[in-house]
């Protein structure tokens, strides 16, 4: 059985940056009947891993779309990537709960 395209982004970004969260959305559904909408060409990704501490918001982007380049060039249309270090994502958290 083929795994869908959520499931490779999953696989390809744990494998490579290994994070402490990492969440991915396929939210091909709300495009359907627009232009490039299908069954798998839009998904947000939420991941937080401790190798973005150093790195500014465009160059964690960068890291993402290299390692889904493959995904990129082909169904997926839209890619939504919310990248956080651990500080961040702690820090965020925290003042979500308040």
């Amino acid at each position: 059985m083929q795994a869908s395209t959520q499931q490779v982004i999953e696989k390809k970004l744990a494998d490579t940056l290994t994070p402490e969260f990492l969440q991915v959305e396929n939210e091909s559904s709300q495009h359907a009947g627009h232009a490039h909408g299908g069954l798998d060409s839009h998904f947000k990704v939420t991941i937080v891993c401790a190798d973005f501490t150093t790195l500014s918001r465009v160059a964690r982007h960068k890291r993402v779309y290299k390692i889904l380049s493959e995904e990129l060039a082909g169904s997926v249309h839209a890619l939504v990537i919310k990248a956080f270090s651990v500080e961040e994502w702690s820090s965020q958290q925290g003042q979500q709960i308040s």
